[in-house]
C-alpha cells in the first residue's frame, strides 16, 4: 500500500477565484523522501493542508496510510506530523515548554520518544530555557521539527521548511531529513528551491495547481532533450536582449553568471552562436554546452 494516494484532486478558493489544485494525481511510497517542487502560489500548501485534514478538497480523493482525508480525519491526525511554512509554535513559551506541550497534546512524553528527536534536539538543548520567539531562524526550524516528531508519526509533512534560513541551516536540515528517512519515516517536503530537488528520492514539479512532471531527479533531467548552452560576454545585459531577439533562439534565461540558451535548430554549434554574437559586436564571448539542472527542466516544462 502506498503511503499517500491522490486521485484527481481539485481545490479552488471562491474569495479570490483561484484554482489552487487542478485535478492532480500521484502517490508516495512507504519510506520515501518525496519533494513537491514549485514557486509560491503553485498549490503546495493547499495540498499539504488537505493531506493533513486542515481543509477539504472540492473533488477527487486522497488517502494517507489508507485513511480517507475527509472521512477518517481523526485517525490521520494521530499518525502524521506537520510543520507549516510559517513558524507556528508558541513564541512566549520556552523551547522546553513547547516540546512538552506538544507531547502532552498527543498523550505522550518527551522521554518516551526522545531517541527519535535526540540528534536534532541536542543542537537546541543549550537554549531550552529560551523563549521560542527569541530563537534564530535555524533554531526555530529545528524546534518545529522536534515538535512535529514528538508523537512518533508515520509520515511527516514539511511545508517549505528551509525558506528564509541561511545556507548552513538548509544543509543541516536536509541532513536531518536523511537521518529520519533511515528510521523508516515517510517524508513529504515542499520547497521553492530547485536545488533541493536532487536531495529527494522522487519529485513532483508543480505550477498553478498542475503537476508538470513526476520522476526521480535524474529521470527529470534525462527527459530534457534539447542541447543547452551557457553563454557569457562582456555585456551580460545586452547579451540577454540580443539572444532573445536572435531568430534561432528557442529559450534564453539569465542564470547566475551566464545565460542558459536553447536553439530551434539542435544541430547548431558553439561556433555558430559565437559567430552570431561577434557580428552583434559582443566581445569575450564564451559558449559552453552544459548539462541541464532541475530549474532548466522546470522552465522548459512551463513553456510547453
Amino acid at each position: 500500500m502506498n503511503t499517500v494516494e491522490i486521485t484527481n484532486l481539485k481545490k479552488s478558493y471562491a474569495t479570490n477565484k483561484v484554482q489552487a489544485l487542478q485535478g492532480i494525481t500521484f502517490n508516495v511510497q512507504p519510506g520515501e523522501l518525496f519533494g513537491l517542487i514549485g514557486p509560491d502560489g503553485a498549490g503546495k500548501t493547499t495540498l499539504f493542508r488537505i493531506l493533513t485534514t486542515l481543509i477539504i478538497p472540492d473533488s477527487g480523493t486522497a488517502t494517507v496510510l489508507g485513511f480517507d482525508v475527509v472521512k477518517d480525519f481523526k485517525e490521520i491526525r494521530k499518525i502524521v506530523g506537520y510543520m507549516p511554512g510559517k513558524f507556528s509554535l508558541y513564541q512566549d513559551l520556552t523551547v522546553e515548554e513547547n516540546l512538552e506541550f506538544f507531547a502532552t497534546v498527543f498523550n505522550t512524553t518527551v522521554e518516551e520518544n526522545y531517541e527519535l528527536i535526540k540528534d536534532i534536539y541536542i543542537q537546541i538543548e543549550p537554549f531550552k530555557k529560551r523563549k521560542a520567539g527569541k530563537l534564530s531562524g535555524g533554531m526555530k526550524q529545528k524546534l518545529a521539527l522536534c515538535c512535529a516528531l514528538i508523537h512518533k508519526p508515520e509520515i511527516l509533512f514539511l511545508d517549505e521548511p528551509t525558506t528564509g534560513v541561511d545556507a548552513v541551516s538548509r544543509k543541516e536540515f536536509w541532513e536531518m531529513l536523511q537521518g529520519l528517512k533511515v528510521q523508516g519515516i515517510t517524508i513529504l517536503v515542499s520547497t521553492p528551491y530547485m536545488d533541493e530537488a536532487s536531495l529527494c528520492d522522487r519529485v513532483a514539479l508543480i505550477q498553478k495547481g498542475e503537476i508538470l512532471d513526476l520522476n526521480t531527479p535524474q529521470g527529470i533531467i534525462e527527459n530534457y532533450k534539447k542541447p543547452l548552452w551557457a553563454v557569457r560576454s562582456d555585456n551580460m545585459h545586452r547579451l540577454l536582449n540580443d539572444l532573445r531577439k536572435y531568430d534561432q533562439t528557442d529559450t534564453c534565461y539569465a542564470f547566475g553568471d551566464t545565460h542558459h540558451l536553447t536553439l530551434k535548430n539542435s544541430d547548431m554549434t558553439a561556433d555558430d552562436i559565437e559567430r552570431h554574437l561577434q557580428n552583434e559586436h559582443h566581445h569575450y564571448v564564451e559558449v559552453n554546452k552544459i548539462e541541464p539542472n532541475i530549474e532548466d527542466c522546470f522552465m522548459a516544462l512551463m513553456k510547453i
